[in-house]
C-alpha cells in the first residue's frame, strides 16, 4: 500500500471543509453568524485575490450603536418610549389649562410605542384607537400626537407590506380628519385648512417614506442573517459527511495494509514451518519473504500516518496502479500462491483514482485467496482493456479446505465495492461455477466529475505547501 493515495481520498473532505466553513473551520472556529456580528463591533480583515489581505476600517460609533440596538431591541423600545413620555406626556400635564384628560390621552398615544418593533399591528391598533379619542374629546395641542408619526414609521418598517399601505392610507385620512376637526370647523377658513391638511399629509408621507427605507435595511439584515444560518447548517452537514467519509477511507487503507501483508506473512510462516526440516533453503526463503513483507507494511503504515498528520517529511512515492499488477502477482507467487496474470487488449496509462482502484481490488481478491481458498488453491487474474473502462476478474479454484472461516463483519468486499463506486464502477463477487470464488470489477477510465474536482483541489493545496 502506498500512502500517497491518502490526499486523494481526503480531497472530498477537504472540498467539503472549504465549501462549508473555510480553512479555519474546526472546534475553535467562529460560527458564520458570530463572525457577521463581530463585523458590527470589531475591525475585520478582507482578502483581495490580487493584493492579499486588506484591512477594513473599524465600525463607527453610529454603527456600533446600531448593532447594540439590534441586540437589545426590547430595552431600546422601552427606553425610547420612556423618553417620549418624559418629553410629551409630562409637558402635556404641566401646560396651563391642561387637565387629566389631556394627560391621559397623551399617555394612550405614547404607551403603545413599547411594542412598535415587536408587535407593529398591535401598536397601530392602539394608536388609532387613541387618535379617535383625541378627535372626539381632545384638542390639537396634545403633544402626544407626535406618536402618530412614529407609529407610521414603525409599522411601515417592521410590519408587512400590507400593513405599510394601510398605515399610509389611515395616516392621510387622519390628517384630513384632524384638519377638519381642529382647523376647518372652528375657523371656517378653507385656505388655512387646506394648508394645514397638506402639511400634516406631507408629514405622514415623509414618515412613511423613511419607514420604507428602514424596511429595506431590515429586510437586507434579515437576508444576511438567514444566509449565515444556512451557511452554518451547511458547514455542520459537510463536517459530518467529511468525518464519515474519512473514517471509511482510513478503514479501507488500514485494511489494505494490514490484511494483505498479514495474509502473506501467515502463508509464508506456514510454508516455512512445514519445509524447515525437509528443505531448510525453502524455510530461509520464506523467512526472507516474511521480513520483506513486514518491512514494506511498516513503511506503508508509517507513510499513511505521516499523511494523516500532514507531516511534510512523509515519504512521497507514486501510488500503485493497474500497471503494477504484474509486480503484485509476482510477489504473491513468490509467497507461495499459484497465480498467473492474463491481459487482453492494449494496456494504457490510467488516471490515479481508477488505476488505484484496479490495483486494490486485485490485491484484496488475491489476499482473500490466500486466506480462504485453501493450501493448494490456484488463481488467475484477467485484465481486459476495454474502450473507456477496465474489466478485472480474479478467479480461484479453491474449495476452502483447511482455510479459516471468514470472520463476520469483514471489510474486504465492502472496501472493494466502495473503491469501485468512487470511480463510477461496480464490483460483483460470489461463488464460481464448479467451485472456487470469482470477483468481477468494471472500472471506468475517468472518475466522476466530483472526484476530479477534489483531486484538482488537492493538487493545488499540495502546490501551495
Amino acid at each position: 500500500m502506498s500512502p500517497q493515495d491518502a490526499p486523494e481520498r481526503y480531497a472530498g473532505a477537504e472540498a467539503g471543509r472549504r465549501r462549508g466553513a473555510g480553512p479555519e473551520a474546526g472546534p475553535g472556529a467562529r460560527r458564520p453568524a458570530e463572525q457577521a456580528l463581530d463585523r458590527d463591533v470589531a475591525p475585520d480583515v478582507d482578502r483581495d485575490p490580487r493584493t492579499g489581505p486588506r484591512t477594513v476600517e473599524p465600525p463607527s460609533a453610529i454603527e456600533r450603536a446600531a448593532a447594540w440596538s439590534r441586540r437589545h431591541r426590547r430595552a431600546v423600545d422601552v427606553g425610547t418610549t420612556a423618553l417620549l413620555a418624559l418629553f410629551l406626556v409630562v409637558p402635556a400635564n404641566a401646560s396651563p389649562g391642561a387637565g387629566p384628560q389631556t394627560w391621559l390621552l397623551s399617555l394612550l398615544l405614547v404607551a403603545p410605542l413599547v411594542w412598535r418593533r415587536t408587535a407593529p399591528r398591535l401598536t397601530f391598533g392602539l394608536v388609532v384607537a387613541a387618535g379617535l379619542l383625541v378627535l372626539l374629546v381632545g384638542d390639537s395641542a396634545n403633544p402626544g400626537l407626535v406618536a402618530v408619526l412614529v407609529t407610521v414609521h414603525s409599522v411601515t418598517a417592521y410590519g408587512t407590506r400590507r400593513d405599510g399601505r394601510a398605515v399610509l392610507v389611515v395616516g392621510v385620512l387622519a390628517a384630513g380628519a384632524a384638519t377638519a376637526r381642529f382647523v376647518a370647523l372652528p375657523s371656517g377658513d378653507l385656505v388655512a385648512a387646506a394648508a394645514a391638511g397638506s402639511a400634516l399629509s406631507l408629514l405622514v408621507v415623509a414618515a412613511w417614506s423613511i419607514g420604507q427605507l428602514s424596511r429595506v435595511r431590515v429586510s437586507h439584515e434579515a437576508a444576511l442573517t438567514e444566509r449565515a444560518r444556512l451557511l452554518e447548517a451547511e458547514r455542520d452537514q459537510q463536517a459530518v459527511i467529511a468525518a464519515a467519509a474519512e473514517r471509511a477511507r482510513i478503514a479501507r487503507e488500514m485494511h489494505d495494509v494490514v490484511a494483505h501483508s498479514l495474509a502473506v506473512v501467515v502463508a509464508q510462516a506456514d510454508g516455512g514451518r512445514y519445509a524447515a526440516r525437509a528443505d531448510p533453503a525453502a524455510a530461509v526463503r520464506a523467512l526472507e519473504t516474511i521480513a520483506g513483507t513486514g518491512r514494506q507494511a511498516l513503511a506503508d503504515m508509517r507513510g499513511l500516518l505521516g499523511v494523516l498528520r500532514e507531516d511534510g517529511a512523509a515519504r512521497r512515492t507514486p501510488q500503485p496502479g493497474a500497471g503494477d499488477l504484474a509486480d503484485l502477482v509476482e510477489d504473491l507467487r513468490a509467497g507461495g500462491l499459484d497465480v498467473r496474470l492474463e491481459e487482453h487488449g492494449e494496456r494504457r496509462p490510467l488516471p490515479p483514482s481508477p488505476g488505484l482502484a484496479v490495483h486494490r481490488i486485485a490485491q484484496e481478491s488475491l489476499t482473500n485467496v490466500l486466506k480462504h481458498a485453501g493450501p493448494r488453491a490456484s488463481a488467475v487474474v484477467r485484465v481486459r482493456w476495454l474502450e473507456g473502462a477496465v474489466a478485472l476478474e480474479v478467479l480461484d479454484d479453491g474449495r476452502g479446505a483447511g482455510a479459516a472461516p471468514a470472520p463476520p463483519g469483514g471489510q474486504g468486499l465492502v472496501g472493494m465495492r466502495e473503491r469501485a463506486a468512487l470511480t463510477g464502477g461496480s464490483v460483483e463477487a460470489g461463488p464460481a461455477p464448479g467451485g472456487g470464488w470469482r470477483v468481477r470489477a468494471l472500472v471506468p477510465d475517468e472518475p466522476p466529475a466530483a472526484d476530479r474536482a477534489g483531486a484538482a483541489a488537492t493538487a493545488r493545496a499540495e502546490a501551495r505547501r
